[in-house]
Formats: structure tokens, sequence, C-alpha cells
């Protein structure tokens, strides 16, 4: 087996991380605004970078995934 075989393997293992941590963000925002509504922006706007760059990152690997597959 080639070394080139793992790669697109763990670019999807990076897709999935950064969707579950997407999901434990979106969580942990979402109560907290439920415990605390008066701080609805405050909350959501210190959610939102981190939220960016966790996508950002899984569309970059899902786009380097992709070429992987169909340029080697």
């Amino acid at each position: 087996m080639e070394a080139t075989t793992f790669i697109p393997l763990g670019m999807g293992a990076a897709v999935i991380g950064a969707g579950l941590g997407i999901g434990k963000l979106a969580a942990a925002a979402a109560e907290s605004i439920a415990r605390q509504p008066e701080a609805a922006s405050e909350i959501t706007g210190a959610v939102n970078l981190p939220l960016f760059l966790l996508e950002g990152v899984a569309i970059i690997a899902l786009a380097l995934t992709f070429a992987m597959l169909f340029f080697t």
C-alpha cells in the first residue's frame, strides 16, 4: 500500500473532528444563551471566530482530499 492512500483518510478524520468541534461549540453556545439570554449578543460574537476557523479547516481538508483522490 502506498503512503498516499492514507492521506485522504487522515483528511477525512480532520473533517469529522471539525464537525464534532462545531457541534460541541454550538451546543455550548446554545446552553449559555439559555442560561443568560441577556448576554446572547456577546456569546454569539465570541463563538463566531472559532466557528469560522473550524469550518475553514473542514473545507480545506475536504478540498485537499478531493484533490488527492483525483490527481494521484
